[in-house]
């Protein structure tokens, strides 16, 4: 593919996750897998569920290029040993040939490139499944394994669901379809029913630092714990963070709200400035997203009774201090569903994003004298 074009399963400045060589803290989904392939189990058929960013496309190129390189177990006299991890030798030419995206038996199945309208449709349609079964109508021109990668399946239209549903009722013989997706709950039910699911969990703090460091970004040790909270243990999510400065921005906002009730304006003004800069798109909406965050942990810490790992010098004590109880963690969640919302449809009809900000700062201390009048 062009460099030109922009894929839709790639961060910007990140490598894709088909040149993702090493997986970081999911042994047990590949244990899985490999005990699946060496006891001749092979399902036709694998959801890869997890939050976004965790690895799921990093272990479906990482399962394409197992199987594809992994002649069948013939069980045979002179028979290899089973293989015991999913690596291969870097200089195989399945590495090559998916690195390049000219890998003759596999299919990847994501949003396509619309020439016309130079832009990235938001779905899946069902003529690029059909692209798919047009692939799989054909022989191999080895008689081998074949593999799908679908990233990620919650993109598609209903028509194109339906079309991979039929695929997944009538497998073809020696095809393995690997389903990457963030929300399962989203999909067909009668999908996931006839897939065996790999459940990815967020990255714990130093997976996600080694996760990281792969794919270009640097962390300092100390910022471990503090960029695993506010990442939920994506490394897609800690990348973006700390391309833009996300843990120093979130800094800012936690030292803010450490005066609520009653914030500094003065200080919330300049913050609301950083984002309504000439060219501060994304400023603004990293302002936003974090935002959503720290009320979202303050609505987590109120319901459980403890505040999270800090992610921030001093938040620990804030949340305890602003969220003491269920009660007032139910005030901060009804406050985190619109919020943000808000804000983001003020920016999409041209409001001014300072007002904007601002008035989002304006509301949280708002809740917060509300919340400190209760007797």
């Amino acid at each position: 593919m062009s460099g030109d074009i922009p894929e839709p399963d790639r961060i910007d400045g990140a490598p894709h996750p088909r040149q993702t060589v090493r997986l970081f803290g999911h042994a047990h989904a590949e244990a899985t897998f490999l005990e699946a392939f060496n006891a001749g189990r092979l399902h036709h058929g694998w959801l890869i569920s997890g939050p976004r960013g965790v690895g799921k496309a990093t272990l479906a190129w990482r399962l394409a290029r197992f199987l594809l390189a992994t002649p069948p177990q013939d069980g045979g006299l002179f028979a290899t040993p089973p293989p015991a991890t999913l690596d291969i030798p870097p200089d195989h030419p399945v590495n090559r040939h998916i690195d390049a995206l000219s890998e003759p038996r596999l299919y990847l199945l994501r949003r396509a490139w619309d020439e016309k309208k130079e832009r990235l449709p938001d779905v899946i349609s069902v003529d690029e499944v059909r692209g798919m079964k047009k692939f799989l109508s054909l022989s191999a021109a080895d008689g081998g394994r074949r593999v799908v990668i679908v990233d990620a399946v919650d993109e598609m239209n209903p028509q194109a669901a339906n079309a991979l549903l039929k695929v997944l009722e009538e497998p073809p013989p020696q095809v393995t379809l690997l389903l990457v997706t963030h929300q399962p709950a989203r999909l067909l039910p009668t999908i996931r029913s006839r897939c065996r699911e790999l459940r990815l969990a967020p990255l714990a703090p130093d997976d996600l630092a080694s996760a990281l460091a792969q794919a270009g970004g640097e962390v300092d040790p100390a910022e471990r714990v503090a960029l695993a909270e506010l990442a939920g243990g994506s490394v897609g999510e800690a990348f973006r963070l700390t391309m833009t400065e996300g843990l120093p921005l979130y800094a800012r906002l936690v030292d803010l709200f450490r005066g609520l009730p009653g914030v500094d304006r003065r200080q919330a003004l300049t913050l609301a400035e950083a984002g309504a800069a000439r060219g501060a798109q994304a400023t603004f909406e990293l302002i936003v997203t974090l935002i959503d965050l720290f009320l979202a942990r303050l609505a987590r810490a109120g319901t459980i009774g403890a505040p999270p790992p800090e992610a921030a010098p001093g938040e620990a004590a804030l949340i305890a201090r602003l969220a003491p109880d269920p009660w007032a963690a139910r005030h901060w969640a009804d406050l985190a569903q619109s919020l943000g919302l808000r804000a983001r449809r003020g920016k999409a009809v041209n409001l001014d994003p300072a007002a904007l900000l601002m008035d989002m700062v304006l509301r949280i201390d708002g809740t917060a004298q509300a919340l400190s009048r209760r007797t």
